[in-house]
């Protein structure tokens, strides 16, 4: 998406010059949100993007892994030639953690990749046991598909809940129970201990039964290749990028999963892993390309924002929720709508929606606005979200 989308960018800002997008994988450039969901359910065959690159005057290099870059040279390193630039910008998104020992292991599976879903595919249509490593947003919506295709699911994870990483125990509790009701079995404060043949073994002794294993365990800026060339990276492996996505060394940009930016909304920097962020970075970088950087408000500074489908429930979430002090719920946790707010001093900073699409498109505009809120009216489920702004 990142790298795409910065080619469209650039296209309709004016740019005139060359565009070669390099891509390690064989297919068309194509999004990933479906891949979860319909592709991997078999009800689409693909997701390619329905763009015309030769047409838009983009040349793709496909099944080409960019394996250095050389700043000073204004190169980058391929397996074959190395391919100049004027301008670079890494767009390489994010690579899956996987299971020690299980890599190259036949039954394991990650779900990141277009040719992951092919292989996951015929895991669903024989309906194995499935042992899935992780509760967190690819483990819930890979769940949500196997029991769907009629798969036996056992969940594995090591925190005491789902979305331990990502929302705090109050607010991640009620989400348990979607397991249970899919029919799935959700196992927490469960570690693996070893996978073999047909089974998973956890560090308790306790041995499940496993046609395929599905590890979803978070994934990292896939920045590896970076050693060396001078890019200064983040503690986290992001490609440490300033408020207008520009890298550490001249006419270097990064954008997407691999890059993090200091929010000034939120005083920190940011590692924003979705699809949102994807499409409106590259906004950014095409300006400064273009030369527009210093002529206005274009620093990189956008209200994170991400959906997950899972369970039959559409979850929503915009902001940053660490930055807040106070939170709000908005309807009853056990029920089938409800969404929570944070507040830091009284502003919101972010929004959680649980099949309350509203409160979420409102909440957003008023997080980007830095609107105050009467906690008060904002409890009231029946008041629109918007109309607790003082």
């Amino acid at each position: 998406m990142a790298g795409v989308q910065t080619a469209v960018a650039l296209r309709e800002r004016g740019y005139e010059g060359t565009i070669t997008l390099i891509g390690a994988e064989p297919h068309q450039p194509y999004d990933r949100p479906p891949l979860s969901k319909a592709v991997l359910l078999g009800k689409a065959e693909g997701s390619a993007f329905d763009i015309d690159f030769a047409a838009l005057g983009v040349e793709l290099r496909l099944a080409t892994e960019v394996t250095g870059v050389r700043p000073h040279d204004h190169e980058v390193d391929t397996a074959g030639d190395p391919v100049p630039y004027d301008v670079l910008v890494l767009a390489t998104g994010a690579a899956p953690v996987t299971l020690p020992g299980t890599e190259e292991m036949a039954g394991v599976h990650l779900l990141r990749t277009l040719d992951d879903v092919r292989a996951l595919r015929p895991v669903l249509a024989a309906q194995h046991e499935v042992v899935v490593v992780g509760a967190g947003w690819i483990g819930a919506e890979f769940t949500t598909a196997a029991r769907e295709a009629g798969c036996a699911v056992t969940v594995v994870e090591a925190a005491d809940r789902p979305l331990a990483g990502t929302l705090p125990a109050e607010i991640a509790a009620p989400m348990a129970v979607w397991y249970a009701q899919s029919g799935a079995r959700l196992l927490t404060g469960a570690r693996v201990e070893s996978v073999g043949e047909g089974a998973v073994r956890l560090t308790d002794s306790t041995v499940l039964k496993a046609g395929a294993v599905v590890v979803g365990v978070g994934a990292r800026p896939d920045t590896g290749w970076l050693d060396g060339s001078g890019i200064a990276l983040a503690r986290d492996g992001s490609v440490e990028a300033d408020a207008w996505l520009r890298a550490s060394v001249p006419d270097v940009y990064a954008v997407g999963d691999c890059a993090s930016f200091p929010s000034r909304r939120y005083g920190e920097r940011l590692l924003v892993h979705h699809w949102d962020n994807a499409l409106q970075g590259p906004r950014a970088v095409a300006a400064g390309i273009v030369g527009t950087v210093g002529e206005g408000p274009t620093e990189y500074d956008p209200v994170p924002y991400f959906w997950s489908e899972q369970f039959g429930r559409f979850v929503q979430y915009a902001g940053h929720h660490p930055a807040g002090d106070t939170a709000v719920w908005r309807g009853d946790p056990g029920g089938s709508a409800w969404s929570v707010c944070w507040l830091r001093e009284g502003a919101l900073v972010a929004v959680l929606a649980v099949g309350r699409p509203r409160d979420l498109a409102q909440g957003r505009k008023l997080i980007a606005a830095g609107a105050t809120m009467d906690p008060a009216g904002l409890a009231d489920p029946a008041l629109p979200l918007k109309a607790s702004a003082l």
